[in-house]
């Protein structure tokens, strides 16, 4: 069950309000559309009280002694639920089930204010309802929308804007950045550095200046330990929706496009353009300067240097179609196999 010491449960929710809430239908004739529902939990732990989801049929065992009072479930699995068991009836459980459980459990600031300890510079901008937590520093001039949180230790260099509805948190630092709104930076999370620019000679290497920006849009998420560098001459830009995992590394001037998803450990060398809703694997590696259509698909370890076409699925290094990476796979084993014999 979920921990009431770091997790505090909204609601209770009827029926109705999470019919609405879900956007599911509920199933049949319920005979009490007002009984509340307290909580949300597993197959194997929920009680008359709680709502789950069934989505995968290797659970289907697990349903049919479930407890739970209500159960988000496409039609086709209704006939698999337990005889009493409300059923919210969507073609997409899981993601329904997400939306309950963000009701019950909103997150946000508890409780507003600026700490004793933080440090806020008089010229910087705060919206109503935000929480500055201990040792933080906001700078000159930056702008802070409102209901945002800064947590502790976090850094809001000078001129910063940080959109409404935002979280930035622990250890967190953030400089020449313009933030959306409802986005989520996690702690250690590093925006707005230099980017790695150099230009080599026998003298030494002769740093050039990074005199653009970091631009994220509305409703990111950035990773702990995640670092993305402001742009050389032009912005670093993340567009909307656009989730990033941890220990992730963005070069200056690249440009991920709405809705891209990248998981940890991914690299990605300056002025690299990524178009729309493309899904990166874990540690995938990009050269400088490359595109990669909308809508691409680049599994794990896969090293990118040359441009991918959009709708294109790649692996291994350097990068190839899937299906070409395969038959690569196969007929190296053939060679193999007949090396032994």
């Amino acid at each position: 069950m979920v921990d009431s010491r770091f997790f505090k449960v909204s609601g209770p929710f009827s029926l109705n309000e999470l019919e609405e809430i879900s956007g599911a239908k509920v199933g049949g004739d319920s005979e009490n559309r007002t009984k509340m529902f307290a909580d949300v939990a597993p197959l194997n732990a929920a009680g008359p009280g709680d709502v789950t989801f069934f989505e995968d049929i290797r659970y289907s065992p697990a349903l049919a002694v479930s407890k739970a009072g209500a159960c988000l479930i496409r039609e086709e699995d209704a006939a698999k639920a337990p005889t009493g068991m409300v059923l919210l009836v969507t073609p997409q459980p899981l993601r329904a089930f997400a939306r309950v459980a963000n009701a019950f459990y909103p997150g946000g600031a508890d409780g507003v204010g600026v700490h004793a300890s933080a440090v806020v510079d008089a010229s910087a901008r705060i919206g109503e309802g935000c929480r500055i937590d201990a040792g933080a520093v906001v700078g000159a001039e930056a702008e802070l929308g409102d209901r945002t949180l800064i947590s502790a230790n976090a850094v809001i260099g000078p001129g910063v804007v940080v959109g409404q509805d935002g979280f930035v948190g622990a250890c967190a630092s953030l400089a020449f950045c313009i933030i959306g709104e409802r986005t989520y930076i996690h702690p250690g999370v590093r925006i707005g550095q230099d980017g790695f620019g150099f230009i080599p000679g026998r003298d030494g290497h002769l740093k050039v200046p990074q005199l653009g920006r970091v631009i994220i849009g509305d409703d990111v998420e950035i990773g702990a330990n995640t670092t993305i560098d402001r742009g050389a001459a032009s912005d670093t830009v993340i567009e909307d929706g656009t989730k990033i995992d941890n220990l992730v590394q963005i070069g200056h001037n690249v440009r991920l496009g709405k809705g891209c998803i990248v998981v940890a450990q991914v690299g990605i060398s300056g002025s690299t353009t990524v178009g729309k809703g493309v899904m990166i694997g874990g540690q995938a590696g990009f050269a400088g300067h490359t595109k990669v259509g909308d809508g691409a698909r680049i599994a794990a370890k896969t090293g990118v240097i040359r441009d991918i076409e959009p709708g294109a699925a790649v692996m291994g290094y350097p990068s190839v179609p899937v299906r070409q990476f395969f038959r690569q796979v196969v007929a190296l084993a053939h060679l193999a196999k007949k090396k032994d014999a």
